[in-house]
């Protein structure tokens, strides 16, 4: 059952640590997952989740670091000494440490690395820290467990134990050569049933997908999720492996990814969140809105070059908003799709068969939707015949040719290396409902004659 704070659960907490219950504080938050911990000290003042933080056992505060609010993971490390993060650090793996090493100042980095009681822990924090934080290299961690492929099954199981001490969850078995270059994994099944004389070489499979150390972050995932991988070896340039990725650091990139396309299709520029400060969060949403205000200026001028019509025919105008809607509702709809095909790696076939196949689509909707417009005109025309032609034809065309512009649109983006999902925005919903104006009044000047 998920776990659900209360007011009831926080006031304890609260005048135990004002009664300097300790005994009673560890007693109540020993048997929580480290994840509801963390939930709780974020729900507590700054002093208030420092002080049950100091409380606890570094086995268990170790977990809670990493399920805590940054800001809050900030404060208590500004609290804590060098040596006491070395112990938190102590009881992380690899990955996760260099996580928290990573947003220390420099001078304090050094401090907490030379506070490592594991030299060889020390070591390979080191080494990921080398790594930019959006490469296969940021997001692996040292720990995994490699058999060489000269070994027999005997020998293979006694290194295997030792291995696993190290390792809190145990995916795959790599096999790698002298050089340490990846050859291939280990069937744990074909382990079990090889007679212990069996020589690894000749038992292990050789297909296996590994990603290189310098892969953006984004691609492990997507590479991760189209063969349902728990785990994923990294090699470097010569093929050596390196570390591996596990599903929990991919499930967090896929989250940001996720994040940061929702933001971006709502006309968000930052990575910005809902207790941030209004200067931050002015920063990232006014550069949209100002886009946003020189459409709405360019579709005032576009309407003024028709001004006559409205005088000759005002009724046209009634239906100018419906017109900008479904431009820019039907050019949503379309950059989505192809958004999404692009972010799963799910497009196939020519951008021409593309092209064809939404035009046919959008013909289709155009029709359905002029149709029932058409028949919805008679409420509000004099001239229903002529008039709904008029809109009807305006509407067609602004449905097909808002649709090319969303499917265009995010294609030609991601082929310049911008990321498609601005296409989702205000970028696409400007864009088309000034097209969409135009379009209506061209086709209605064309057949009214003003």
């Amino acid at each position: 059952m998920e776990f659900k704070i209360s007011k009831d659960l926080i006031q304890e907490l609260e005048q135990h640590i004002v009664n300097k219950n300790d005994r009673e504080l560890e007693s109540l938050l020993n048997d929580m997952h480290h994840a509801d911990i963390a939930e709780v000290l974020d729900e507590l003042d700054f002093d208030e989740a420092t002080y049950i933080f100091k409380l606890l056992d570094s086995e268990k505060t170790a977990e809670i670091l990493l399920e805590l609010e940054d800001d809050l993971r900030e404060n208590i490390l500004s609290r804590l000494s060098a040596k006491e993060i070395a112990e938190e650090l102590d009881e992380l793996d690899t990955d996760d440490a260099a996580d928290i090493i990573a947003e220390l100042s420099q001078s304090k980095k050094e401090e907490v690395i030379s506070e490592l009681e594991d030299l060889e822990h020390a070591k390979d924090i080191i080494d990921l820290l080398r790594y930019d934080e959006d490469t296969a290299g940021g997001l692996m961690g040292k720990e995994l467990v490699k058999v060489n492929e000269n070994w027999n099954v005997l020998t293979c199981v006694k290194e295997m134990r030792a291995q696993a001490e190290n390792v809190s969850r145990v995916h795959s078995i790599y096999v790698v050569d002298d050089e340490n270059r990846l050859k291939g994994r280990l069937s744990l099944k074909d382990l079990l049933t090889t007679s212990t004389k069996a020589q690894i070489s000749d038992i292990y499979i050789k297909n296996v997908t590994s990603v290189s150390v310098d892969a953006e972050d984004v691609e492990v995932a997507r590479i991760m999720q189209k063969y349902d991988l728990e785990a994923i070896p990294v090699i470097d340039a010569m093929g050596r492996l390196v570390g591996r990725i596990t599903i929990d650091d991919i499930i967090d990139v896929i989250r940001e990814e996720a994040d940061k396309d929702y933001q971006l299709a709502a006309g968000i520029s930052q990575d910005v969140e809902a207790d941030d400060s209004i200067i931050e969060l002015t920063k990232a949403r006014l550069p949209w809105l100002v886009l946003a205000l020189l459409g709405g200026f360019i579709t005032v001028r576009v309407l003024g070059l028709f001004e006559g019509a409205m005088l000759e025919h005002g009724k046209l105008f009634f239906f100018t908003p419906l017109i900008a809607a479904m431009a820019g509702n039907v050019g949503v709809q379309s950059s989505a799709i192809i958004v999404q095909g692009l972010a799963n790696d799910t497009l196939s076939g020519s951008l021409f068969n593309r092209l064809i196949k939404e035009i046919s689509l959008s013909l289709l909707n155009g029709t359905i939707l002029a149709v029932i417009l058409f028949l919805g005109s008679y409420l509000l025309l004099d001239e229903p015949l002529i008039m709904g032609f008029v809109i009807c034809c305006a509407l067609i065309s602004v449905i097909v040719i808002a649709s090319l512009i969303g499917t265009f649109v995010p294609l030609l983006l991601d082929k310049f290396g911008v990321d498609p999902a601005l296409a989702t925005g205000p970028f696409i919903t400007t864009s088309n409902d000034i097209c969409g104006i135009l379009i209506y009044f061209s086709i209605a000047k064309l057949i009214l004659g003003f």
